[in-house]
C-alpha cells in the first residue's frame, strides 16, 4: 500500500499517473497489472474529525460535509454512494483505514486552503482510504449564504470530495495573475477548477455539467452509456499530434460545457457524457492555471499554439460517438 497526497487548490497536484478518460481526467496509478484508474469498489465510508475552528463547531462540520457529499451522491448518471460512519477524535492523514475529514493546522502551506490524501493497494490501484483536511490557518464560514472575508466550507469541500472519489481537476475556468503571482478566478464551469472562488462566495457548491460527466463516467448507472454521447478525435499541429491540450465541448441549446484533454503523442481525445444533439467544439492550450495542476510535471504538453474551433458543428448521437474529427491548430 501506498499514500499519494494531492495538494489541491493550488499550483500542485501530485497524482500517481495522468489516465486517459472520457470526459475527464482522473487519477491513476502504476500496478503490476499496468496503469490503472483509481476509484473505490462499493460505497465510501467516512467519518469527521470531532475538532472544530472558528466559526465551525465539529456538529457544522459533519453536517456541511454531509451536504458536500450528497452533491455527488444526487448526480442521477452515477452510481456512487457515501455512508457517514461517525465522529473521531483522530485527524486527517493517519493511515489507520478510515477516511476522515477536518481541519489542520498548516501554516507553512499558505497557499493550500485543503487537501485530498489517498491510500492505494498497489496490486489493485483500489482507493482504501482518502482523508481531507481544511488548512485552519485560514477563516472558514458554514453560513448559508457566506461571509464576506470566510472561505466556504462546503465548496472546497464538494471539490476535495470529487478528489476523494477519484477526480482530477478540470481546465474550465478563467483566471488572472495578481499580486505575488497568485491567480483569481474570473469565471469557471466546474466546481473542479485547480484555483478557488474568492473568500465570501458560495458559488462552488452546485456541480456543473462537466463535474457531472466526471463522476458519471468514473462510476456510470445502468444508463449513462445509453443517453449520453461523445465526441472523439485528434488535435494536430504542423501535422503532429498535441499533447496536454483542452477540449471543451458546448450545447448551444442547454447551454452546457463539458471538457478533457488530449493525453498522447497523437493528440487523440474523448469527451463523453454530453447530451445527444449538435456541439461546438474548442480547443485551447491550458495557460489558465499551472500546468502541475493538470499533469506531472515533466509531462510533454504543449501550450504553444493558438485557440481553435472545429470547422463546423459536431453531432453527438444518443449511446453512441460522433465518430473522429480533426482540430487543426497553430503555432502562436
Amino acid at each position: 500500500m501506498r499514500r499519494g497526497i494531492s495538494i489541491v487548490l493550488t499550483a500542485a497536484l501530485m497524482a500517481a499517473y495522468a489516465v486517459p478518460a472520457a470526459a475527464y481526467l482522473k487519477f491513476g496509478v502504476q500496478v503490476t497489472s499496468g496503469n490503472v484508474t483509481l476509484k473505490w469498489k462499493g460505497t465510501v465510508r467516512y467519518f469527521v474529525s470531532d475538532t472544530g475552528v472558528t466559526g465551525v463547531s465539529p456538529a457544522a462540520l459533519q453536517s456541511t460535509a454531509a451536504r458536500a457529499f450528497s452533491s455527488w451522491e444526487a448526480v442521477p448518471t452515477a452510481s456512487i454512494a457515501y455512508q457517514f460512519g461517525g465522529m473521531t477524535s483522530a485527524l486527517p492523514g493517519a493511515d489507520d483505514g478510515r477516511s476522515t475529514l477536518g481541519f489542520l493546522q498548516e501554516p507553512e502551506l499558505d497557499r493550500v486552503l485543503a487537501s485530498t490524501s489517498f491510500l492505494i493497494d498497489l496490486s489493485t490501484g483500489e482507493l482504501l482510504e482518502s482523508d481531507i483536511f481544511f488548512n485552519s490557518v485560514f477563516p472558514w464560514s458554514v453560513a448559508p449564504s457566506g461571509e464576506p472575508g470566510r472561505y466556504d466550507l462546503e465548496s472546497i469541500a464538494v471539490h476535495e470530495i470529487g478528489h476523494l472519489s477519484g477526480l482530477g481537476h478540470s481546465a474550465l475556468g478563467e483566471s488572472e495573475l495578481g499580486e505575488g503571482g497568485r491567480r483569481r478566478v474570473l469565471a469557471t464551469g466546474t466546481v473542479m477548477f485547480p484555483i478557488a472562488f474568492a473568500a465570501g462566495t458560495t458559488a462552488g457548491r452546485a456541480l456543473r455539467a462537466d463535474d457531472i460527466a466526471g463522476i458519471s463516467d468514473l462510476y456510470p448507472d445502468g444508463k449513462y452509456g445509453e443517453d449520453t454521447g461523445s465526441i472523439s478525435g485528434r488535435v494536430t499541429k504542423n501535422g503532429q499530434g498535441v499533447f496536454g491540450a483542452h477540449i471543451v465541448a458546448f450545447n448551444p441549446a442547454t447551454g452546457a460545457l463539458v471538457g478533457n484533454f488530449s493525453l498522447d503523442e497523437l493528440g487523440r481525445f474523448s469527451i463523453a457524457g454530453l447530451t445527444p444533439g449538435l456541439h461546438v467544439v474548442r480547443v485551447e492550450p491550458v495557460d489558465d492555471a499551472d500546468l502541475e495542476s493538470f499533469f506531472e510535471s515533466e509531462s510533454p504538453a504543449d501550450i504553444d499554439f493558438r485557440a481553435a474551433y472545429h470547422d463546423r458543428l459536431v453531432g453527438v448521437p444518443r449511446g453512441g460517438d460522433s465518430g473522429a474529427i480533426e482540430i487543426k491548430v497553430a503555432g502562436k
